[in-house]
């Protein structure tokens, strides 16, 4: 706590006053606050939306210093490097989405990670400069602020300058991440990135003046501070120097997109969430509908009924996705067939409430035709905006690659393609043509940005990191709100389980299960592996008063701020 309390007091020495919030505990209430709330991993990143909500911006930008702000001090995820998605519902009831996912190169192909026998080169499409997609989160960013923006656009990059050029202490958390990588950072580099090779310790404090002056290129310039000018020449030097093939011609083409959201309706309430490329809007509803039908509050939280029944709808969704989900500007997604009631229905008629179904005799359905390694932010504002967005750089640190004398990771997107069909990437997710390789296509995601909505009015705003597990960790959240009646606090630090067609387990939280449930659920032939840890989820709620509470999840170093 101490630490916590010294990062915030750095931070707002540094940039002006207001209340230091504490982190709240584990499944205990999280921070409440009366008008405004920003949830994020890192507690100098939610305390920098705090303070753009406290000038007067909304939640756009807010969402716009914080994800620069993540890039300074998250750079585990946190990134311009890389990409992700933004889902928005304004104050007025509209909705929108931005799409600002990285993009394949212009020289990549659908077999540029096999050997000359077909089989996939180990490494090559996560570890390195091959691996990195075209990144799209500066140009996401703008495109927001050009759209919804109420500040000048200066002023929500440069907290996000000033935390890089003056520094700031490393968590326990991150001084380990650092410093377990450290041999990778030397492997990979063409050019030392100096902070990232030395060895940390506890109580350190780490600068980043490279990474500063790129984002300052960013706050003068806009859109051409990183896909034109010095940044972009030193990003194509590092591709020549590392053998990457993105150019200049790519980034001039990179474009993020505006997308009209995916919406259905749970026990009343209205989801609104992202459309593909993001797999997970699709699959969310899948598997809230798949659910509806039966009374979850009476089966109880986490039983072996209960884990029982959305294992076996999360695997028929995950098999969906496998099939029939990729990038909509390369491939006819059959978005309303997926999300339609009777056929999710018609999908569980199959369902044993007595026996597993083995994942091999599970296939898609018929239709006529996104580790913890990625991050997450929840805000909603004064005026009842709320944005949901989910970033990632795809792996931990993305490629490894650090950007020669700019400062910043370089993605490993390239691996969320299928680079060949049938094979598992590195989240152990196996998919088909839809999400083969192709030039300027965007890469399929589990990112799972999500609002939804009770009797017309924000209700509740989700997410998470956490690779193929991001899916089922939104979807169990949103039943431990409206299904559990549990707070946002509560919602998010619960014990979680995950299932995903292939591979035929059970993926457990430890102490998410006790020993009895355990054995009722192997007796109908589910088979289990304790992972640690899943996800990491962080949301808000609108309570009945009409106050805002943070859930901040208890995994990570995450932190709600309010006022």
């Amino acid at each position: 706590m101490k630490r916590v309390l010294l990062i915030l007091g750095i931070y707002l020495m540094a940039f002006g006053c207001g209340e230091v919030q504490e982190k709240p505990q584990p499944a205990t209430t999280g921070l409440i606050a009366d008008k405004a709330m920003v949830v994020s991993a890192h507690p100098l990143a939610s305390e920098v939306g705090k303070q753009i909500l406290a000038k007067g911006g909304n939640a756009i930008d807010a969402a716009i210093a914080t994800q620069f702000a993540l890039a300074v001090v998250f750079p585990y995820a946190g990134n311009i490097g890389g990409g992700g998605f933004m889902v928005i519902r304004m104050a007025d009831g509209a909705t929108a989405t931005l799409d600002f996912r990285e993009m394949a190169p212009l020289a990549a192909h659908r077999d540029m990670y096999l050997d000359e026998d077909g089989e996939v080169i180990e490494n090559k499409s996560t570890l390195g400069h091959l691996a990195a997609g075209v990144p799209g989160s500066v140009d996401g960013m703008v495109k927001a602020h050009e759209k919804y923006g109420s500040l000048p656009w200066a002023e929500l990059v440069e907290p996000a300058i000033q935390l890089a050029a003056r520094g700031f202490p490393l968590t326990n958390r991150e001084v380990a991440g650092l410093n377990n990588r450290r041999e990778t950072f030397r492997q990979v580099n063409t050019v030392d990135p100096a902070q990232y090779t030395r060895e940390w310790q506890e109580g350190d404090s780490i600068r980043h003046p490279e990474l500063a002056a790129t984002l300052t290129r960013i706050r003068d310039q806009g859109r051409d501070g990183f896909y034109q000018g010095k940044t972009a020449a030193l990003l194509l030097a590092e591709m020549a120097r590392g053998g990457g093939i993105i150019t200049q011609e790519d980034l001039d083409g990179y474009e993020a997109k505006w997308r009209p959201a995916i919406t259905g309706t749970y026990r009343g309430h209205k989801i609104i969430t992202m459309p593909p490329p993001s797999s997970g809007g699709i699959a969310l509803i899948q598997l809230l509908e798949s659910v509806e039908p039966y009374a979850l509050h009476e089966i109880g939280h986490n039983t072996a009924d209960y884990v029982h029944l959305l294992v076996e709808a999360e695997r028929r969704a995950y098999a969906d996705r496998a099939e029939y989900l990729g990038d909509m500007d390369f491939y006819n997604v059959p978005i309303q067939q997926l999300i339609d009631r009777s056929y999710i229905l018609q999908r569980m008629q199959s369902f044993d409430p007595e026996h597993a179904t083995p994942s091999d005799s599970i296939s898609h359905g018929d239709i006529l035709v996104e580790s913890d390694q990625t991050t997450h932010f929840s805000i909603i504002d004064t005026k009842g905006n709320a944005v949901a967005v989910t970033t990632t750089l795809n792996g931990a640190f993305g490629s490894k690659v650090v950007v020669g004398n700019a400062g910043f990771f370089l993605n490993n997107e390239m691996d969320d393609f299928s680079i060949k069909p049938g094979y598992p990437n590195m989240f152990g997710l196996i998919g088909g043509e839809a999400n083969a390789i192709a030039p300027k296509k965007r890469m399929l995601s589990s990112m799972t940005p999500t609002i939804v909505e009770k009797d017309g009015e924000v209700f509740f705003v989700t997410g998470s990191p956490g690779g193929a597990t991001i899916i089922t960790a939104v979807f169990q959240s949103i039943l431990n709100v409206i299904d559990f009646g549990m707070g946002a606090q509560e919602a998010v630090a619960a014990k979680r389980f995950h299932s995903q067609w292939k591979p035929d387990v059970i993926m457990t939280e430890t102490g998410a299960l006790d020993e009895a449930t355990v054995e009722a659920l192997k007796k109908r032939g589910h088979k289990f592996f304790d992972r640690g840890k899943i996800a990491r989820v962080d949301a808000i709620k609108k309570l009945a008063d009409g106050r805002l509470e943070g859930g901040a999840d208890p995994r990570g170093d995450d932190m709600a701020a309010g006022f």
